[in-house]
């Protein structure tokens, strides 16, 4: 007899705790699959530590694999569920296609950025919800604070140190309170010829900071951010965002070239295709986190209303504390269900409080309903982080002890560019890839060049690439598909025929495109194919898979058989993909990103042959030999 199979969608808090307690549960008495973009857990509350330099992004990432045991990793996203049939339809970041079956199945697949109908915004505004833009909002804000020191214009250097951030809720205040400490060290050490500082902003149209929390703790984050120079603006936001400033609802321009949206987010999609019962976007369920009709199906995390047992007739919020929790008791219940673990529990939580890292040593924090604030709330705040992440935490405690002693390192690595990070309602765990075949159509928004973006690529009507503005590295987009040209402190390199560029490899040594090979990525010299999954999610008829809704207006390139499970849980081939445009999205496609050009000397390899030199290892040397 085979083993159920349980498959979990998502690997955020709620389905991490999930599959983490199941494989304690199930003991090799079930298949636990876990089917993610990401082959790791982002713990969420630290990531303004990556952006502000205070840890390396590998800190705030957990394995997968490497803390799950008895847990199968399927990197993907999930595109269609067919409840019926008991199956699951992903991509993989390479753009092939599979199908999970299942006994059981979890929904936790999370939210995404909440976008907002203000002009400007989805074209010039970055989100704070994945690695990819911690990282570019970093090199983002090291670029602009260096730029503006050797500025001699005084209006140019007031844009590019001003950095406005939308949202006062958790994330959008810890990124300004960060923000301004890291700015500040930045001037310290190399002070700017205007004598000018940093400036950061604040926007939010509630009456005051944290709005969810307790109104003690609130004061004493917007005291501290006062303090520290950030510009505290409430019951004010953005009316309409432009390439060089944004305009706010009480009639002020502000110049900028950094606008971050950190305004909130929204259920996942995915959830909207099934044509199940909803609430506010998010699926509902029982107090068992089960839903109704569905014994098979369950659901936590921010895809689920969960009824909140200790104040009847309200849903518990879509905070990590609760699809942390949410997570363990969907495990015991799935367990439960197919006869494995013991009797199935509701969900009821107890609030142990919050907290609010705001850099340095202050903090806001009412762990167990006791408000605190400075120092005690900075230890408080901090050992909470290290007791709630599933692994790392040396690593975190030792990336903490050298931020105290030694100054941050203030460097660009210019590893996520602006295109590869728009604002939109997709996975904010998947970053773009350059030459993707499912790039938008060019007069999309999304990753036209916004406020300090190095890397435009926005066009005007007519498919005319947009110019750069001062003091930014333009990227030239050709309109037959051709790799933009680099700018100055870039890397001089034009695309291959068909369109693929040719990057650098590790000894410095230039390569040509292998036909039929993917292309490698100039930066980090990783080969890398097309990715879908950051696509973002069309909406579709109920109970119908995303694939099918979308448009089947041009040929797609094929990216090999699809892949199939059958009920063994072995792949079968079943044909190759069928042709269909990509759906609808809001970012434009970002230009491929060039590699170095080779030498004109330098000979192309064969199909078999690496590029580069060969040292001979099967007799004597000849010419040419190294």
């Amino acid at each position: 007899m085979s083993r159920p199979r349980i498959v979990i969608v998502g690997a955020g808090f709620a389905g991490y705790r999930t599959a983490r307690t199941l494989s304690r549960l199930t003991r090799h008495q079930a298949d636990i699959v876990l089917l993610n973009p990401t082959d790791y857990f982002l713990y969420l509350p630290l990531l303004p530590q990556v952006a502000a330099g205070i840890l390396e992004p590998r800190r705030v990432s957990v394995s997968l694999s490497g803390t799950l045991p008895r847990v199968r990793l399927v990197l993907g996203e999930a595109d269609g569920i067919d409840l019926d049939g008991r199956t699951v339809h992903y991509t993989d970041p390479e753009g092939g296609e599979g199908t999970l079956r299942y006994d059981r199945l979890v929904l936790a697949a999370g939210s995404v950025n909440k976008l907002l109908p203000i002009p400007g915004v989805a074209e010039h505004a970055h989100g704070f919800r994945g690695l990819p833009e911690a990282l570019y909002l970093r090199d983002h804000v090291t670029r602009q604070v260096e730029l503006a020191a050797a500025a001699d214009d005084r209006a140019e250097c007031a844009a590019r140190c001003t950095f406005v951030v939308v949202g006062a809720g958790y994330t959008g205040t810890e990124v300004a309170a960060h923000g301004q400490m890291y700015t500040d060290a930045q001037v310290r050490r190399h002070p700017m010829r205007t004598g000018m500082r940093p400036r950061w902003m604040l926007l939010d149209v509630a009456e005051r900071v944290l709005p969810e929390m307790d109104e003690r703790l609130s004061r004493t984050a917007e005291r501290v951010l006062r303090q520290r120079g950030v510009d505290v603006r409430m019951g004010t936001s953005v009316k309409e965002a432009t390439h060089d400033g944004v305009l706010l609802t009480d009639g002020t321009t502000v110049d900028t070239r950094t606008l971050v949206w950190c305004v909130g987010v929204r259920p996942d999609p995915l959830v909207e295709s099934l044509g199940l019962p909803m609430e506010r976007g998010r699926l509902l369920v029982d107090p068992h986190l089960q839903v109704p009709g569905r014994p098979e199906l369950f659901a936590c995390g921010d895809v689920a209303a969960v009824p909140d047992l200790t104040k009847p007739g309200q849903y518990t919020p879509m905070t990590a504390q609760h699809a942390w929790r949410h997570g363990k008791v969907c495990a015991e219940n799935v367990a439960a269900s197919l006869g494995i673990g013991g009797q199935r529990r509701a969900y009821r939580h107890r609030d142990m409080g919050f907290v609010v890292d705001l850099g340095g040593a202050k903090a806001a924090a009412n762990p167990l309903g006791v408000p605190m604030s400075g120092p005690a709330a900075g230890a408080v705040t901090r050992g909470y982080h290290l007791a709630a992440m599933p692994g790392n935490r040396v690593r975190v405690a030792a990336d903490w002890l050298l931020d105290a002693v030694l100054p941050r390192q203030a460097v660009q690595l210019g590893l996520v560019r602006s295109w590869s990070v728009p604002l939109e309602s997709a996975s904010p765990e998947v970053a773009r890839v350059p030459g993707r075949p499912d790039a938008g159509p060019a007069g999309s928004a999304g990753s036209a060049g916004g406020p300090g973006r190095t890397e435009p690529a926005e066009r005007r009507q007519g498919g005319e690439p947009a110019k750069a503005r001062p003091g930014e590295e333009p990227a030239k987009s050709q309109p037959d598909g051709e790799s933009a040209k680099s700018q100055p402190g870039g890397e001089p390199a034009k695309s291959r025929p068909g369109g693929e560029p040719a990057k650098a490899q590790p000894g410095g040594e230039p390569a040509r495109k292998h036909p039929g090979r993917p292309g490698a990525d100039g930066a980090s010299g990783e080969r890398h194919r097309t990715s879908e999954s950051a696509r973002p999610r069309p909406a579709h008829a109920p109970g119908t898979s995303r694939k099918a809704a979308e448009p089947s207006t041009a040929p797609k390139p094929s990216t090999g058989a699809r892949r199939s499970e059958a009920p063994g849980g072995t792949r079968s081939s079943g044909g190759t993909r069928s042709s269909g445009a990509p759906a609808p999205t809001r970012s434009a496609g970002p230009p491929t990103d060039p590699g170095p050009e080779p030498p004109p000397n330098q000979p192309p390899p064969g199909p078999d042959i690496a590029p580069g030199p060969v040292k001979r290892t099967d007799g004597p040397a000849v010419e040419g030999d190294s």
